[in-house]
C-alpha cells in the first residue's frame, strides 16, 4: 500500500465519522430545532458538514475516492434518533456528546499515524480542535 493509499484509508474513516455526525445532528435538529438548543446544534451541524466536505476534498487531492456514506457510523445516527424519541432531549444530547468524544478519539488516533504528512496533519489538527469545541455547548445544554 502506498503512503497516499494509507492516508486515504485514514481520511475515509474520519469522513464516515463526519457524515454520521452531520446525519445525527440533522436528526437532533428535527426534534430539538426550535428549542434553546437549536442554535448551538445548527452551528455544530454545519461544522460537521463542512468538515466532511474538507475531508472529501483532501481525499481527492490524495488521488483517492471518498466514501459516500457513514457506513457503521450510520447505526450511531439511528440510535441517537431512537434515543431522542424514547428517552427525551437530555438523552439525545448526551448521545451527541458521546459521538463528539468518539470523534475526538478518532482524530487523536489519526495524528498518531506516521504516514500522515504535514498537510494531512494540519487538516486533522484543525478538525480535532473544532471537534473539541463542540463538547462545551453540549455540556451547557446538559446542565440546563
Amino acid at each position: 500500500m502506498s503512503a497516499n493509499e494509507g492516508r486515504v484509508t485514514i481520511f475515509n474513516k474520519l469522513l464516515r465519522g463526519e457524515i454520521s455526525a452531520a446525519e445525527t445532528y440533522r436528526q437532533a435538529l428535527d426534534k430539538l430545532g426550535n428549542e434553546a438548543a437549536g442554535a448551538d446544534l445548527k452551528r455544530i451541524h454545519v461544522e460537521h458538514r463542512e468538515a466532511a466536505n474538507d475531508i472529501r476534498k483532501h481525499i481527492h487531492d490524495l488521488g483517492g475516492k471518498p466514501d459516500q456514506d457513514s457506513g457503521a457510523w450510520g447505526a450511531f445516527a439511528k440510535a441517537v434518533e431512537g434515543t431522542a424519541k424514547v428517552f427525551g432531549n437530555a438523552a439525545a444530547i448526551k448521545a451527541l456528546k458521546e459521538g463528539e468524544e468518539q470523534g475526538i478519539s478518532d482524530y487523536e488516533n489519526a495524528l498518531q499515524q506516521t504516514e500522515l504528512g504535514s498537510t494531512c496533519r494540519t487538516l486533522v489538527s484543525r478538525l480535532l480542535t473544532q471537534t473539541r469545541s463542540h463538547t462545551a455547548p453540549l455540556d451547557r445544554l446538559l446542565s440546563a
